[in-house]
Parts: C-alpha cells; sequence; structure tokens
C-alpha cells in the first residue's frame, strides 16, 4: 500500500512541477496546480497521517523506538517505516510545491522572465529551500533596484 501511495504522490508531484514550469500560467493551469498539486497531496498526507495515528494501517517506526521531534532518533523512529517515510515524503512533495507556485506567481507578478523562473523552480523542486533562498535574493535585489529607480525618477 505504502509503495503504491509513494508513487502516485511522486507521479502527481513531477505532473504538477511540470505544468508549473513549462506551461503557459493561465488561471486555469495554476488552479491545477494548486488544488490537483498541493491541495491533493495535503489530502493525502492528512488521510495517512490519520490512519497512521489512528492505528488504522502499521504504526510508525519499530515497537521499541520513542518517535518524536525534540531529537534525532525520535525523528529517525517516525521514518523507521515505510508508512512514516512515505507521510515525510508527501510532506516535503506538498510544501515544495506549493512554495515553487507561490515563487511562480510572485515571480510573474514582478515580470521576471520564464527563463529566469525555470531554473529557480528546478532547484526549489530539487532543493526545496535552496531554491526559495535564491529566489528571495534575486527578488530582494530586484526590489531595491525597482526601488530605488522610482525615488530617482520622483525626485
Amino acid at each position: 500500500m505504502w509503495d503504491f501511495v509513494f508513487k502516485s504522490a511522486n507521479f502527481l508531484a513531477m505532473l504538477a512541477w511540470f505544468v508549473l514550469i513549462l506551461l503557459p500560467r493561465k488561471p486555469i493551469t495554476l488552479s491545477a496546480v494548486m488544488y490537483l498539486g498541493v491541495a491533493l497531496l495535503c489530502l493525502v498526507y492528512s488521510v495517512s497521517m490519520i490512519s497512521i495515528i489512528g492505528g488504522f494501517v502499521d504504526p510508525v517506526g519499530p515497537d521499541d523506538a520513542q518517535g518524536g521531534f525534540t531529537s534525532i532518533e525520535g525523528v529517525r523512529a517516525l521514518f523507521a517505516s515505510d508508512g512514516g517515510l512515505t507521510v515525510g515524503w508527501v510532506h516535503y512533495l506538498a510544501f515544495d510545491l506549493f512554495v515553487g507556485l507561490w515563487i511562480a506567481r510572485d515571480a510573474d507578478a514582478k515580470y521576471f522572465s520564464r527563463v529566469l523562473q525555470a531554473p529557480i523552480l528546478l532547484l526549489t523542486f530539487m532543493l526545496g529551500p535552496i531554491g526559495l533562498l535564491l529566489w528571495l535574493i534575486i527578488r530582494e535585489g530586484r526590489a531595491r533596484t525597482f526601488g530605488w529607480k522610482r525615488n530617482r525618477i520622483n525626485v
């Protein structure tokens, strides 16, 4: 079961990233990425997490390990089962896709070319926080440049 959920979530995320990076950004495509991509991944995450916590499917981690978020051993125990690993992975997929969608919308609103956006989005897809950090640096640079030009023109 977990193998199917894992592979399905990966396929869904890959498809959504393909749409986000390569297809024209019409309202329908952005809505599809948000609701058929991000929201569906969030739903898979929620149902999976509730199933694990409720004891409807395999517990997370080995019986003798205490899972939790306050130590590396606790987090390791959470990811020690196929269910825990899949739920964690779907969590990453959903959030990275949401961040990618935000970057794309923000970049479009600030008139960044799709050629510049593509590598940032690919980096966000592969290494989420690094892509986000790069976007924030580039975005800040453009904001400072634009703000300086605007103030200079108005003076």
